[in-house]
């Protein structure tokens, strides 16, 4: 990813887009009754760097896909080069496929909340742009008086000392980014970048969320 020429002068100030981890930053949602319907259903969280959640959402039981890309922009069809220039209005985000006899939305969204800090308007940590903003992007209503909930109860929580700036949008149009960054965490986790920024998070996820985790 371009962090990696773009954002090198920043190391230090990268390992500031995880929380301390001893810091647990665990929202309690209401509990949804799991689904008895075999249709899977999708979800789309901007969380800063795509790398970041898609290595998240992959650790999720119940969760079967997870695909970086953009959305909530101006232009057809952009790059990744595009996108990084801040002009077309994308951010950067993941469309998670997931099963919801097994990982309900409300849980989703526990994770979303305690892996990123939604508070940092446009940026996570040394990742700086309005393609780095704290999004929920729902796919029918009922999902949207989910996140709805989630950021007032978020701001209720006292689990963060400033106000959550997430938006809750509705979906438009989701557009794969490029190939070289699918699996990216696995596929390259030796990476600086990676090392410092993604690691952390996903060993948070582990941490924290250790009950939603694949076995």
């Amino acid at each position: 990813m371009q962090q990696l020429t773009l954002c090198l002068g920043f190391l230090l100030a990268l390992s500031a887009c995880s929380q301390p981890s001893g810091t647990s930053h665990k929202l309690q949602l209401p509990t949804m009754e799991q689904s008895t319907n075999d249709s899977l259903e999708i979800a789309t969280f901007g969380a800063g760097c795509f790398w970041c959640v898609e290595a998240v959402y992959q650790q999720v039981n119940g969760v079967l896909k997870v695909e970086s890309g953009y959305a909530g922009g101006q232009i057809k069809n952009p790059s990744y080069k595009e996108v990084c220039g801040g002009r077309t209005g994308h951010a950067e985000v993941c469309q998670i496929t997931f099963d919801p006899r097994i990982v309900n939305y409300n849980q989703l969204l526990e994770v979303f909340f305690g892996t990123h800090d939604p508070t940092t308007l446009n940026r996570q940590g040394g990742d700086v742009g309005t393609q780095y903003r704290s999004s929920i992007m729902y796919h029918n209503e009922a999902q949207k008086a989910s996140a709805e909930l989630a950021v007032q109860a978020a701001n209720a929580s006292g689990n963060w000392p400033d106000p959550i700036v997430t938006e809750v949008v509705p979906i438009d149009i989701f557009y794969r980014a490029e190939d070289y960054h699918m699996d990216y965490f696995n596929l390259h986790g030796e990476q600086p970048y990676c090392q410092m920024v993604v690691r952390p998070k996903v060993e948070k996820f582990k941490k924290t969320f250790s009950e939603y985790m694949k076995k």
